[in-house]
């Protein structure tokens, strides 16, 4: 099957935290209060997805508060904490081969090769650039979910 026929397929779109929604910086103040950077347009193509009928996730292997407060602004599912995403995956969409995984690290290795479709931001690890996966044009952080989302509206809609 070739990627647009995989597209098409999409029914989930499942996403890393760090360094996807952001660029994988943190900013800890004197007081060890944690805070991210993160791109605003990404919520804009977050709702063109849930207009086509497009479940988006997020499964972070972080604790940290920050994620579930983001998803919860961007009204996305959030599992934080996880250490067995391609577990967590499963619960969220059993057929593997209709979800789109977006990572940029390691952790998500497994995710990224039991997937329809795999997508690993700009600067991603270079362990996880997968000869078949989407390789973003920006990084994490700075657009790179509003490209995704952008990008399967445009190939669900030809």
């Amino acid at each position: 099957m070739n990627l647009q026929e995989r597209i098409k397929k999409i029914k989930v779109v499942a996403f890393d935290f760090d360094g996807v929604f952001t660029d994988n910086a943190v900013y800890v103040d004197e007081d060890g209060k944690e805070s991210v950077r993160c791109w605003r347009g990404d919520g804009i193509g977050l709702r063109r997805l849930e207009k086509l009928g497009i479940k988006t996730v997020v499964i972070s292997s972080e604790s940290n508060p920050v994620v579930a407060h983001r998803c919860a602004k961007m009204h996305i599912q959030c599992s934080c904490g996880i250490r067995d995403k391609l577990s967590r995956l499963k619960e969220i969409e059993p057929d593997l081969s209709c979800v789109a995984y977006v990572g940029n690290d390691i952790n998500d290795l497994e995710c990224l090769k039991a997937v329809g479709v795999p997508i690993v931001v700009n600067d991603a690890s270079p362990n996880v650039k997968l000869k078949d996966a989407y390789i973003t044009t920006a990084r994490g952080g700075h657009g790179a979910v509003r490209e995704i989302c952008d990008w399967i509206d445009y190939e669900k809609s030809v």
